[in-house]
């Protein structure tokens, strides 16, 4: 069998090029006048020239990170981000306003708290449920996949998902546990069996909280879409469009937790190889489907658990890596641009990430040395990130600045770079947010 996503396409350049003029154009966004919309192109021009590395840009993208931040600056509780659309739209719009990136950060991570209400998570807790309302969202580890259950996934991943997981997660889909296998549906005798369990009063509550929730999510989709209209539309280009992950982590993070995947590579390693493999496809449509919605280029990838601090070297080349530069690659190939963002340390990995194409990537650090990032990944890839968080929150302006001058003289002096956070800014002093966007927008 030939083995996919291992090369890029003769198409990636032109279908890149296809997607970043779609992203330029602007269109469908209502801008306030003409000015602004070339606000708008300017400011993704300067965005699509880091990442492609053929000319400097005339000044570095500054695009940090808002994280929850807007919140804070608002003055609003996570639980009136997560339930009031409107007061997370004014909250903001008035971040965007006051603070002016380079970039709209748009609150997709600020999810609709009456969705997750309606499907009874246990995944998470939020604000209200399990914690107060001023808090955070927190992710509730466990094992949600067990050992024994890698074969169920590596045969019919989407199955895997609908049968077994989701009514784990959901209290509202344990119905789903009797969800038939729809594929032997070829033949007139098995038509019966196959729909009974839909006639069921479970399966059709079920059903319901699917659409009560789908309802809902609707409304929020319209709300964030009309935030992003508003702050779009006085000139700021979205910074992505999209969001997947690396196959690993979706089996460490969400299904077999940090405990049972590190077990795992050794008890399970084919198994484990295996399962990352039969993600990699869907993963990659994941991630484009998103950005073709959008009419964006660049999804979202967050690298959770291929940290230096986490795996060693050889594991990280064993398990992590293969699947994921099959994840970019595959992305490279639908005209995206894959924005890898290497929470922790990515020391110890810069010359095995360095096996991409130039010119395709953005690699966003969080505190990796930047100096040795741009002699080894920043030679085929535009580099982002690095402003320390702790700096922010604990700082004072003087420091924050004197960071930022740091930085541009490490790795924005040639152009490749698109300044950011090495995190979300929740819990960073407004001063300093203050003084870091007044010093990149001079000194860079």
């Amino acid at each position: 069998m030939r083995e996919r996503f291992v090369d890029v396409s003769d198409q990636a350049e032109p279908k890149q090029e296809e997607r970043f003029s779609e992203w330029l154009s602007g269109e469908g966004i209502p801008f306030i006048d003409a000015s602004k919309q070339e606000a708008y192109r300017k400011r993704a021009t300067l965005i699509k020239d880091a990442i492609q590395l053929r000319k400097a840009p005339s000044r570095i993208p500054v695009c940090p990170s808002a994280g929850f931040f807007p919140n804070e600056y608002a003055g609003i509780t996570m639980y009136e981000a997560m339930y009031d659309y409107e007061a997370l739209g004014n909250a903001w719009e008035c971040y965007h306003q006051d603070f002016e990136p380079d970039a709209y950060n748009g609150p997709a991570t600020i999810v609709p708290g009456k969705v997750l209400d309606i499907l009874d998570l246990k995944l998470y807790q939020w604000p209200g449920h399990g914690l107060g309302k001023e808090r955070e969202y927190q992710f509730v580890e466990g094992e949600y996949m067990k050992a024994e259950e890698y074969q169920d996934l590596i045969d019919d991943p989407t199955c895997f998902f609908l049968t077994a997981y989701f009514p784990r997660i959901f209290g509202s889909l344990k119905p789903f546990e009797t969800f038939p296998l729809l594929p032997p549906v070829n033949e007139i005798p098995v038509i019966p069996p196959t729909v009974m369990p839909f006639g069921t009063a479970a399966m059709q509550g079920a059903f319901q909280s699917l659409e009560k929730a789908g309802e809902e999510a609707l409304r929020w989709r319209a709300a964030v879409g009309q935030i992003g209209g508003k702050i779009m539309g006085r000139g700021f280009p979205s910074f992505t469009g999209g969001f997947t992950k690396a196959p690993f982590d979706v089996i460490g993070d969400s299904l077999r937790g940090t405990t049972g995947v590190m077990l795992d590579i050794f008890r399970h390693p084919d198994e484990l190889k295996e399962a990352c493999e039969r993600l990699v496809p869907m993963m990659i449509k994941s991630g484009a489907a998103a950005c073709r919605a959008n009419k964006h280029i660049m999804p979202f990838i967050p690298l959770h658990k291929g940290a230096d601090n986490f795996m060693s070297d050889d594991m990280f080349r064993t398990f992590y890596w293969p699947t994921l530069r099959k994840v970019i690659i595959g992305l490279i190939n639908e005209g995206m641009v894959p924005l890898l963002f290497a929470e922790g340390s990515y020391n110890d990995r810069l010359e095995v990430i360095t096996d991409i194409p130039r010119g395709k990537v953005v690699w966003w650090f969080d505190s990796t040395d930047m100096k040795r990032a741009k002699e080894t990944v920043g030679q085929v890839a535009c580099l982002a990130g690095n402003m320390p968080m702790d700096l922010l929150c604990t700082g004072t302006p003087d420091q924050v600045r004197g960071y930022c001058r740091k930085l541009i003289d490490t790795v924005g002096t040639d152009g490749g770079f698109i300044f950011s956070t090495g995190a979300g800014m929740q819990g960073s002093k407004t001063a300093n947010v203050e003084a870091m966007m007044k010093a990149m927008k001079e000194l860079g």
